[in-house]
């Protein structure tokens, strides 16, 4: 084999190294959850859209998404480099570097906010627009080194997609979407603070004042179940606006008052200590829970 032809396939070898570190940066497992929450806001709105547009639509939103997660890691790198949950990331590790990252983060977030503009409409791209901001300036940059409720308010960036993916179908916003805003914006606390319980070293090392570190182990156990106890009425909000039938709200509610049990269990252990084993069985359930709760919408709307 040729000198010539080895470094072709010595580069093509490093061009795909190159993009799966640059894929890694727009955080995966974050954008599966975006491309579902997305389509489910699109597939139960009212107005028939076409496979091709929703394709283009649902891409260009997770694409948005990827973009403020490639933002986020490059203003966290540093942190990131502590903490041993995200210490193998690409900027840490060495494999992609700051500047890289941060091209790469604004291409992705003007190509998706236009050619979401271009393609479906002002509104959808205007609210991808404000998601990008809101989580890059204000989650990442403004609060999660300031305040222990960071994840509380910046919980609305990661509650926008499926209101997005309704706004593509119909071009406007109502009563309906705002249902599937409520549920994982109170979703989110109770979620990332179990996961901050058994995490808090990490956060420590950090210097990220999240709730177990400022306030203790006690209060954050019954933040994480009144905050379950508060997707009760979320849960019944879509049923109240007539969105959804009992289809939909019997097994969602079933579904929350384990979720409540759980969390439950949580706070009536040990005083000021926790289960590990507790906490990360609420993580694991939460993501179980919201996919769930999201299957059901689309089964109501079937049925």
């Amino acid at each position: 084999m040729s000198s010539s032809k080895l470094k072709k396939d010595n580069l093509s070898q490093e061009d795909l190294l190159n993009f799966s570190e640059l894929f890694k940066l727009m955080k995966p497992r974050v954008m599966s959850l975006v491309i579902f929450t997305c389509a489910v806001g699109l597939l139960t709105a009212p107005t028939i859209v076409s496979t091709q547009d929703a394709i283009i639509g649902i891409l260009l939103v997770s694409m948005g998404a990827g973009a403020a997660g490639a933002l986020n890691m490059w203003y966290e790198s540093d942190l990131d480099a502590l903490m041993s949950r995200t210490c193998l990331r690409p900027i840490p590790t060495g494999k992609v570097n700051k500047n890289q990252a941060l091209i790469f983060g604004i291409t992705l977030s003007v190509i998706s906010v236009v050619a979401l503009d271009y393609f479906t409409n002002r509104i959808s791209a205007g609210i991808l627009l404000f998601t990008i901001i809101f989580y890059v300036l204000i989650y990442t940059i403004w609060l999660k080194k300031r305040t222990s409720q960071n994840i509380v308010i910046g919980g609305a960036a990661g509650a926008l997609p499926p209101v997005i993916g309704w706004t593509i179908a119909t071009g406007s916003l109502s009563l309906e979407p705002f249902a599937f805003f409520l549920i994982i914006f109170f979703w989110t606390p109770s979620h990332f603070w179990a996961l901050s319980l058994y995490k808090s070293d990490d956060y420590k090392k950090a210097n990220i004042p999240m709730l177990p570190l400022t306030n203790g182990i006690e209060t954050t156990k019954a933040n994480i179940f009144v905050y379950s106890l508060l997707m009760l009425p979320v849960i019944i909000f879509p049923y109240v606006i007539n969105f959804v039938g009992l289809v939909f709200l019997i097994p969602s509610l079933l579904l929350t008052i384990y979720y409540n049990y759980l969390c439950f269990d949580l706070y009536r252990f040990k005083k000021n200590k926790f289960s590990a084993k507790k906490a990360k069985s609420i993580f694991g359930y939460s993501i179980l829970y919201l996919f769930l709760v999201f299957v059901l919408f689309l089964i109501d709307k079937i049925l």
